[in-house]
């Protein structure tokens, strides 16, 4: 692809998830700790002087006019008035409606790369203000290191996290998320926790993830999704395994010193059952493209 640069757009788990509220609108309240992996979808991207902003290659179940890649350029071009354009190749590799932000992920990226290529300097705060308009964990994206959040996600406060692999497994369906959030069994009182109930908790015990520190939404989605509820009963037997966002992926700290721990997640993953999506992906401190803003 003749002209086009390749820019890394990463996945995420999120650690845990509670819902303490609901606001007007609709949008749930919450507290995760998002956690940037180095499995990556890639975006293409060719600037060209014309003001059209087009993806030139076909994503299954992914109209063009609804990508939010090229929603986010035409969002970027709207903002800045930039008379700019560009195509658009989008790789997918992170699984779509897994719980693991691809599509975000990816949005982020067109408006991190464009802010550079179409010399733009936009702040990381302006950023920061039009991915919210995209989607509720596209500012986390661009904030570009693990994160303490809450709001519907976008109240971001750095996290410190311990280097780990993770077993990360799809059952390869999509979960649909507006069906999980509207479901009349999910609860949305839970107990405001604080960063530093996080961070002392896994930082003391044996390194796995809190046992109080759960997703909410988990049990939910295993009662919709019996692929799911297999998923991790499989996973459980290596571990404290967990759903990420409203699924359908669940993964897998492995604990331990981190060269051992590669080792056992390969080895896990290696096992996993026929039928199943899977990958072992190390935890990143910072986004790939964190320094394309200030």
């Amino acid at each position: 692809m003749q002209d086009f640069q390749p820019f890394l757009a990463p996945a995420k788990i999120n650690l845990f998830l509670h819902i303490t509220g609901q606001r007007a609108d609709g949008y749930h309240l919450l507290q995760t700790v998002f956690c940037l992996l180095d499995f990556y979808d890639t975006i293409y991207l060719k600037p060209t002087k014309t003001s059209d902003i087009k993806r030139v290659n076909e994503v299954e179940g992914v109209p063009e006019a609804q990508d939010l890649c090229v929603r986010a350029a035409k969002l970027l071009q709207q903002y800045t008035g930039s008379e700019m354009g560009v195509e658009i190749v989008v790789k997918k590799n992170i699984p779509m409606g897994g719980g693991l932000g691809g599509g975000s992920s990816d949005a982020a990226t067109v408006l991190l790369a464009l802010n550079r290529l179409w010399n733009l300097n936009l702040s990381r705060a302006e950023l920061l203000a039009l991915g919210l308009q995209l989607g509720a964990d596209v500012p986390f994206f661009i904030f570009g290191r693990n994160a303490w959040a809450e709001g519907v996600g976008e109240e971001l406060q750095e996290i410190s996290l311990k280097d780990a692999y993770y077993v990360v497994l799809n059952p390869k369906i999509n979960v649909v998320t507006r069906q999980i959030f509207t479901n009349k069994q999910l609860t949305r009182n839970a107990i405001p926790k604080t960063m530093s109930d996080f961070s002392g908790n896994t930082n003391s015990s044996s390194g796995n993830l809190a046992l109080e520190f759960k997703n909410q939404l988990e049990e939910i989605v295993c009662n919709e999704y019996p692929a799911v509820l297999a998923c991790i009963k499989w996973l459980k037997k290596f571990g404290d395994a967990r759903m990420s966002g409203s699924g359908a992926s669940v993964f897998l700290e492995v604990a331990g010193e981190i060269k051992a721990s590669e080792k056992v997640a390969n080895e896990i993953c290696s096992q996993k059952p026929s039928g199943i999506k899977g990958f072992v992906a190390k935890g990143l401190s910072q986004h790939p493209l964190f320094d394309y803003c200030d």
